[in-house]
């Protein structure tokens, strides 16, 4: 029985489909567009995920949409007369995409897969937005039973939900409602210190080690009535997000030394100290909202998705200090991940289909979903292109990447399938030498073109990560953050410079040791990793290191890449050293010259 799963229309649409409970493939429409969190109808994810999974014309035996349309309907038109006359503007900004596409989705579901050649299936499903997310967290997890927290802005009217899962069923039994939201919280921090909501919040939670808590009794006093159980209100006098076009409003501003920090502007001392006051108010609540689930569930064991979930500060504050033993985390826990958990809903919860779970293996194959191309397809490409290239098989790949790495080049990597969520895991990634004092200057400023603040993650043997950082778990989605283990730190001296503390040398892998000691992990294994695990072994029997520097195969603005293409593309426009696509590599000096009618970067918009 095939399923297909669906999210669309608010950002991060994307498609993925299921066979008799086995994931097939899943992709965010991001990747085929080149526009990043598109939030359009996934078309060409559709088109991959039938294609990927050989769906005959009349082969598709139902579809689930990731939330429900109507409900959502209602609750905007609700807070529009609650609001009104003030949310006119924004309730004409908003008609036009509902009334067109919004409130018809089964047409616009009929219209893909004509487009794609298959026949509309007899079932359409549409779960509750945070239902999908719980099915997202619970079903690929290894456990056969769970406490389920999801957390993000808002869904239909939920924006947090404690729920239960065991075998093929999944209960949500608690919910925070709509307007009082983490993830809405945290956004307008996020668009008050200058960065892009639902795009930019990874970013406040980078920036947020160069600061200072101060702002924290201010945001409770006045912004948030917290409970014990992680419960809260927010107080909308200061938020514009209910009747106005941007998240906070003159109040916020006045409670907070000032206006929002124009986007590119100069990063000062005040949002430094912002970021860190929000971040620890979010980590306090994620751990309250924790145990609470663990007293209501009885359950030891924890499952986590929802935008909020990618907050990998607050999860891994929660794997050391909170009252789980273990817990797991849908690596595309945003909304493209709820396409997959609205189909695994369909199959488990709706139709009882019975589920397997050995509590050790998860059943989101490395999330390598997306798409992946053959040695002879790229070869013929780069012939027909004629960029030079050598093809290198066995021990010969890993050994010359890591000879490549340890002479200071940057890589660009495009093995396998594609990664299905906002973390590159070696799939399609930048590497380079953690060992570096340099590396995480050279590769923001002239790789990925964006603010030299921002860290990057590290790539380590999982055999070897306990070695490095302060971590007895697993993490081989880059969804926790560890401290980097004392012995291996040095000692920074104090600056209010962000440039100045950048270049301060804070451990022997420098590359990836945040301004805090901190580093956001993933650990890699062979059986999960394949070839990306090769090249980090072959690394540290080089070096006696068995950590890299790992980041996304994009520049800033643009999605990660999918196809060679892409990342030819990518590698052109960039001070990338190398490029490996699958077996072959290729060398910057020995490219054809690159260019291009027109600046590439207006094609992007800034995060």
């Amino acid at each position: 029985m095939d399923i297909l799963g669906i999210s669309a229309f608010y950002h991060d649409s994307a498609a993925a489909l299921i066979r008799d409970g086995e994931i097939v493939a899943a992709a965010q429409e991001e990747r085929f567009t080149r526009v990043k969190h598109d939030h359009r109808f996934p078309v060409q994810a559709v088109r991959y995920c039938l294609a990927e999974g050989g769906v005959r014309p009349d082969g598709l035996d139902a579809v689930a949409f990731y939330d429900k349309p109507i409900t959502k309907f209602a609750r905007i038109l609700e807070t529009y007369m609650a609001t009104a006359p003030r949310g006119l503007r924004q309730f004409v900004m908003a008609m036009p995409l509902w009334m067109k596409q919004k409130l018809f989705i089964p047409v616009e579901i009929e219209r893909a897969l004509l487009g794609c050649g298959i026949r509309m299936p007899p079932k359409l499903y549409f779960p509750e937005h945070h239902e999908s997310h719980a099915a997202s967290a619970f079903y690929p997890s290894p456990f056969p039973r769970a406490a389920i927290l999801t957390l993000d802005g808002v869904g239909e009217w939920a924006t947090s939900t404690i729920g239960r899962g065991d075998g093929h069923r999944i209960e949500i039994s608690h919910d925070l409602r709509f307007p009082h939201s983490l993830g809405l919280l945290y956004s307008a921090f996020t668009y008050f210190t200058g960065f892009r909501v639902n795009s930019g919040e990874y970013k406040l939670m980078g920036l947020a080690p160069y600061g200072e808590p101060r702002y924290v009794d201010r945001i409770y006093e006045h912004l948030l009535d917290l409970r014990e159980d992680g419960s809260f209100r927010l107080n909308q006098r200061y938020f514009g997000y209910l009747d106005g076009l941007t998240m906070t409003n003159a109040r916020f501003a006045e409670l907070f030394d000032g206006p929002a920090r124009p986007p590119e502007s100069e990063i000062t001392r005040r949002e430094m100290d912002l970021a860190r006051s929000i971040q620890e108010v979010t980590e306090e609540i994620v751990l309250r909202m924790a145990r609470h689930a663990h007293a209501e569930t009885g359950e030891d064991r924890l499952v986590m998705a929802g935008g909020v979930a990618l907050n990998c500060v607050a999860n891994g504050r929660l794997l050391r200090e909170g009252p789980f033993k273990e817990i797991w985390i849908q690596p595309a826990a945003g909304d493209a991940g709820g396409a997959l958990g609205a189909a695994l809903l369909a199959w488990h919860h709706v139709l009882g289909n019975p589920r397997e779970a050995d509590g050790v293996h998860d059943r989101m194959r490395g999330s390598y979903l997306g798409p992946a191309f053959p040695d002879d397809e790229v070869a013929a490409w780069l012939t027909d292109r004629g960029y030079p290239a050598h093809r290198l098989e066995g021990p010969a790949w890993a050994d010359t990447l890591a000879r490549l790495i340890d002479e200071q080049n940057v890589i660009g990597l495009v093995q396998g399938r594609m990664e299905f969520g906002p973390r590159a895991l070696g799939g399609r990634s930048i590497v380079g030498d953690a060992r570096s004092p340099k590396m995480q200057s050279v590769m923001n400023l002239k790789i990925k073109y964006r603010e030299s603040f921002r860290p990057f993650a590290p790539s380590c043997l999982a055999e070897r990560a306990s070695d490095y950082f302060d971590l007895d778990a697993e993490s081989p989605y880059m969804l926790l953050v560890a401290d980097v283990r004392p012995e291996r730190r040095k000692a920074a001296g104090a600056s209010d410079s962000i440039k100045d503390r950048i270049h301060q040398e804070r451990s022997d892998i420098p590359a990836i040791t945040h301004v805090d000691y901190s580093a956001r992990v993933q650990t890699v294994s062979a059986e999960r990793n394949g070839r990306y695990y090769d090249l980090i072994r072959a690394f540290e029997a080089r070096t006696g290191c068995g950590v890299i520097i790992n980041t996304s195969y994009n520049v800033r603005g643009e999605p990660i890449v999918c196809t060679p293409e892409d990342a030819y593309r990518c590698f052109m426009r960039t001070e990338m050293d190398v490029l490996a696509l699958g077996s072959h590599i290729l060398y910057k000096t020995e490219q054809p010259a690159w260019t291009e009618p027109r600046d590439w970067r207006q094609d992007y918009v800034l995060d």
